[in-house]
């Protein structure tokens, strides 16, 4: 590797190097302890100093200088790990240079020659390279360092590296902790011993950052159930929210895809960068925390102060610049922000009266022109706008305006339908209605109204105290960012309507089979109307996003929206509520409602100490909490208080459903103590749900949802929903929404692979009936087989195998590998090493064992290969080997991988194998000659470098000498005994003498027969040369050395890890 020339003096550098050429201007040199002579104590101190330091020297063993005759100086131009990489260079020197320096003059212009010289090859390199690191230089180094210890497949893309420690025990070791897309690899040497360390990030359960007494602050890693901590990190909160977002990144690409094709920054792994990383990070915190589409990408930010006019004083915060919206927000704890959609600026104007203005701008000219570019700005308002800040070089103020540009729907709100307010109705409920609205239209007087309004604590306080039923709509569009998606797509609902109008699919069949189980207690799901504009909603959403296509929950959630907003209004609430504000809840393995419940399984830990003691098994409130995440709140309180948990959800998110779920909890906290057992709590929280009523409700009782048959029972204790959410608030409302992701992030990890420890003790379930592996070897071959289906997806994500990979299947079918893959594993586990991952053999074994030809090998079939080669028969040995060799016409399969899932095709396939029976010896047809002789090189491959590979050699040969002759005689006999004028007839029955002369069984006799009446029409030569496997396997049985070397026993263990040591070295070309 080319190195930028580096000056260094030579007075002590060889005590540590050792020249091994030179000439004039360059000399080649080794580091002591590698190459020849290495070893001893030398060795030991220049491998530890070579880790400890960070240095070129640490990592290359070789290097190349140039010096001029009548200079002490010397520079490093060049580096290598092996003497072959190195000697490249010197030979491209001496070509290409040495020439050229003749020319020069003095010295100064032959060093100014060669450094200009390497640089420019430097640069050329770079073109290609996809490093795009802020020290280059010293990021080629690292990844040398990581190339040369980990041995990892060369398109493994190196992210970042940190110097830290790992503790093994109580002893830390120092060295090198590298992330890379695929791997965390660690290395340290210190006197001789080595730590070298490879963690998929697809295998880590948990990753954390954790305390204790010996370690202030270290960063904990749990994988293959062992726990790994890194410490002594300069930058520990960089280094861990880098491992956050490439783990969280390997599960979205590899197990949960349905969320990760919505991103297409992390789309192609060798494209992943640092930067790219702490961007992506930043733009996911952006988008969350101001609800904006998932397009929106965080581009700028500048410090400035936002005039905040209902407060009259300057706010010190952020401006956040994305591509089609400025927001701010405070941070001197006022909790104020605004979002800016671009479309909405109408100009930059001086007058304050309906502006926003921002004062003291960082880089005022470069924001000033990015809003001008993007809000399309006329020329005249442009140059009044650059005028007005040279006059005013920190001031920016914006015209905001409210721009319609969406279509009118079709349908009002269902509540406005069925239940019209009276306007004239004094009714003192009514009339604390009127108060909330009137104290909304105060705030929206003051705070602004529409996508540009304030969001201040002010705002939360109205939010608790509940959302007139007028208003509610319009502030649940604007509070879950749903009103800029339905303004950025205009008539998207209606186009989406209409196409998916009338299709049929599994998703429709499901939401016409719940179309009347959502809310039919309501008058609005009691009538067409309101039917008919659920069925179009779910169906336009299910065709939109068919990876979700449609769960249960969502159409309790969509009856409430259609409640409160319009039918394309409530359309969006369904996309901003599924595809941001719950993610991955909506899906076969509702991961995200698992997720969710593993954070308040944590905040139960962390605030409710009193229930924990009593019920340490917090695995209860998970299932009990499911129906709370999923439907919030909807299914377990009356539709009229429900809504005021809605109201709070699109404000805060799942934070409000986290502390409503802490305050139920904590409400019930003797009740819960004092049970005995999960039904008595089931019962209290169900008796509680019972109780909760919203007193300040205007709906009319056939509308309300609250037991009239538990009034009685429960008259004595009633809670008002207001009350609980005031209290939830007061009590829970510290628990941050920045601890939240970060702890869905920590959760999920686990969650995932939970999922998947399940998936594979259900496979080794079913596969331990059929094979003879222990359970432990099999759990080894499911991670080796898993990691091979991964190994393809590491570096690209066109992979066939991401394609087959389907949570939906049986649980064998989810993991499956192509030929490449089949063959890249196979080549390591079968127990004979004669089979070459590109030899045609493999292909004919991969074409044997796929049983349903559909190009896929699964666990199971895979298993059930390895287990006849293991530790079956003799004779089921050899008949494996024999059925490779069949002609390829009753073994054909295309190799095209899986097309869309056929339920019927499952079901015959299931009844075949039912009804199979066991294939015994005498089924097999024969083998001709060209066959023969190819099954007899892949024995000899087989014993090839075995300790007795001489008299195995020879028993093949004797054996095929043998039923060569056999046939010989054979088909003399018949020729001697038979007329010659009908050729065909007297071929057919030599084949069938010869094969009765050689065989010692009158079963024989009808499979040769069997065999040539079906084949008489192929050329004649193969019938005069054809075997039966009895012949063959009663030849080879009487030939001791040849049943002894197939009834050895194999190694399982020693072979399982060679295999995975081995696995990550192959390089798979697809």
């Amino acid at each position: 590797m080319w190195l930028q020339p580096d000056e260094i003096l030579l007075k002590n550098a060889f005590k540590l190097w050792v020249t091994e050429e030179d000439n004039e201007y360059f000399v080649l040199q080794r580091r002591r302890g590698y190459g020849e002579g290495g070893g001893g104590l030398t060795g030991l101190l220049v491998g530890t100093l070579d880790t400890v330091l960070d240095s070129t020297s640490k990592v290359a063993p070789y290097r190349i200088l140039h010096h001029t005759p009548d200079s002490q100086v010397y520079w490093t131009i060049a580096c290598g790990v092996t003497k072959e990489e190195i000697v490249q260079h010197w030979d491209w020197l001496q070509q290409n240079i040495m020439r050229t320096l003749s020319v020069f003059d003095s010295s100064e212009d032959i060093t100014s020659f060669v450094q200009g010289k390497i640089r420019g090859l430097i640069a050329e390199e770079g073109k290609s390279s996809l490093v795009l690191e802020e020290d280059p230089e010293k990021f080629r180094e690292a990844l040398l360092r990581f190339e040369k210890w980990f041995e990892l497949p060369p398109k493994e893309k190196l992210v970042t590296y940190y110097s830290c420690s790992y503790w093994r025990g109580k002893v830390p070791c120092q060295g090198w902790l590298y992330l890379s897309t695929n791997f965390l690899c660690f290395y340290s040497y210190l006197l001789g011993a080595e730590v070298k360390l490879i963690i998929s990030w697809d295998e880590i359960w948990r990753l954390e950052k954790t305390s204790n007494v010996i370690l202030t602050e270290s960063i904990h890693v749990l994988a293959h159930g062992e726990d790994h901590y890194f410490s002594m990190l300069m930058h520990l909160n960089e280094t861990f929210v880098i491992m956050e977002q490439l783990a969280d990144y390997s599960i979205k690409r590899l197990f949960d895809k349905e969320a990760f094709q919505r991103e297409p920054a992390l789309s192609d792994p060798m494209q992943i960068t640092k930067r790219g990383l702490e961007a992506h990070a930043k733009s996911e915190q952006f988008r969350t925390f101001f609800r904006l589409p998932k397009e929106e990408n965080l581009l700028e930010v500048h410090e400035s102060f936002l005039w905040v006019p209902f407060s009259h004083f300057n706010t010190l915060g952020k401006i956040c610049l994305s591509e089609n919206y400025l927001c701010f927000a405070s941070q001197d704890g006022s909790q104020c922000h605004v979002i800016i959609p671009m479309r909405e600026v109408n100009t930059l104007h001086t007058d304050e009266s309906k502006a926003l203005r921002f004062a003291e701008v960082r880089d005022y000219q470069r924001l000033a022109n990015t809003i001008r570019s993007k809000c399309g700005i006329s020329a005249s308002t442009c140059q009044s706008l650059i005028n007005h800040f040279e006059d005013n070089p920190e001031d920016v103020t914006l015209m905001v305006g409210q721009k319609d540009s969406s279509k009118a729907v079709s349908t009002e709100a269902l509540m406005t339908v069925f239940h019209p307010q009276d306007v004239e109705n004094l009714d003192p409920k009514m009339l604390k209605e009127k108060m909330k609205e009137q104290s909304w239209n105060i705030h929206f007087s003051e705070y602004g109204r529409g996508t540009s309004m304030f969001f201040t604590r002010k705002t939360r306080d109205l939010i608790v105290r509940g959302v007139p039923e007028a208003l509610r709509g319009e502030l649940w569009m604007l509070f879950s960012g749903a009103v800029n998606d339905m303004a950025t797509h205009p008539g998207y609902y209606t186009d989406l309507v209409e196409q998916s109008l009338g299709t049929s699919t599994l998703a429709t069949d499901e939401i016409e089979r719940d179309l009347h189980r959502s809310l039919p207690e309501h008058p609005a799901f009691q009538s067409d109307t309101g039917i008919s504009a659920l069925r179009r909603v779910l169906t336009a959403y299910a065709y939109r996003n068919p990876k979700i296509g449609y769960c249960q929950a969502m159409n309790i959630l969509t009856s409430v929206l259609l409640l409160y907003a319009k039918e394309e209004e409530a359309f969006w609430l369904l996309v901003a509520v599924c595809e941001r504000m719950l993610p991955d809840y909506f899906n076969r393995r509702i991961i995200g409602a698992l997720v969710d419940q593993a954070v308040f399984e944590d905040l139960i830990r962390e605030n409710l100490p009193q229930l924990v003691e009593h019920m340490t098994d917090l695995s209860f409130f998970s299932s009990v909490s499911l129906s709370w995440f999923l439907t919030l709140f909807i299914s377990v309180l009356p539709i009229e208080s429900a809504v005021n948990v809605v109201d709070c959800f699109f404000y805060d998110g799942i934070k409000a459903i986290l502390q409503l779920g802490l305050a139920v909890l904590d409400y019930n906290m003797e009740a819960l103590i004092s049970c005995h057992d999960d039904a008595e709590a089931v019962t209290i929280l169900n008796k509680f749900f019972d109780s909760v009523t919203n007193k300040d409700s205007p709906l009319p009782p056939t509308v309300q949802q609250a037991s009239m048959s538990n009034n009685d029972k429960a008259s004595h204790f009633n809670v008002d929903i207001s009350e609980l959410i005031k209290e939830a608030y007061e009590k829970y409302g510290n628990i941050r929404s920045e601890e939240v992701e970060s702890s869905r992030k920590r959760n999920k990890l686990h969650v995932i692979q939970t999922l998947e420890d399940t998936t594979k003790q259900n496979v080794i379930r079913v596969v331990t009936q059929e094979v003879r592996f222990s359970a432990s070897h099999l759990d080894r071959l499911y991670n080796l087989f898993k990691r091979q289906h991964f190994l393809c997806c590491y570096w690209t994500m066109k992979s066939p195998a991401l394609l087959h990979h389907d949570p939906s299947l049986a649980y064998l079918e989810q993991y499956q590998l192509g030929f490449q893959q089949f063959s890249m594993l196979f080549s390591l586990l079968e127990p004979w090493a004669f089979c070459n991952p590109k030899s045609t053999l493999s292909l004919w074994i991969f074409r044997l064992i796929d049983e349903n030809q559909d190009g896929l090998v699964n666990f199971k079939e895979f298993c059930c290969a390895l287990d006849t080669l293991y530790s079956g028969s003799f004779t089921n040995k050899l008949k494996f080997l024999f059925k490779l060799h069949l002609p390829p016409g009753d073994l054909r399969t295309k190799l095209t991988g899986r097309g869309k899932v056929d339920l019927q095709a499952y079901l015959k396939q299931w009844q075949n194998e039912i009804l199979k029976k066991e294939e015994t010896i005498k089924d097999l047809p024969r083998i001709n000659q060209t066959q023969f002789i190819q099954f007899s090189k892949t024995l000899y491959n087989i014993f090839h470098g075995d300790p007795e590979e001489e008299s195995l050699y020879q028993a093949v040969a004797h054996v095929t000498s043998l039923l060569l002759r056999m046939e010989e005689v054979g088909r003399r006999l018949h020729e001697s005994s038979s007329p010659p004028e009908s050729t065909k007839p007297a071929n057919t029955a030599a084949a069938e003498s010869s094969t009765q002369e050689a065989s010692t069984t009158p079963e024989n006799s009808d499979t040769s027969s069997s065999f040539n009446s079906q084949d008489a029409g192929p050329d004649l030569t193969e019938l005069d040369w054809s075997f039966s496997f009895e012949q063959v396997l009663a030849s080879l049985l009487n030939e001791p050395t040849i049943v002894r070397f197939f009834e050895r026993p194999v190694d399982i263990q020693t072979k399982l890890g060679q295999a995975r040591v081995a696995q990550l070295k192959l390089k798979d070309k697809q």
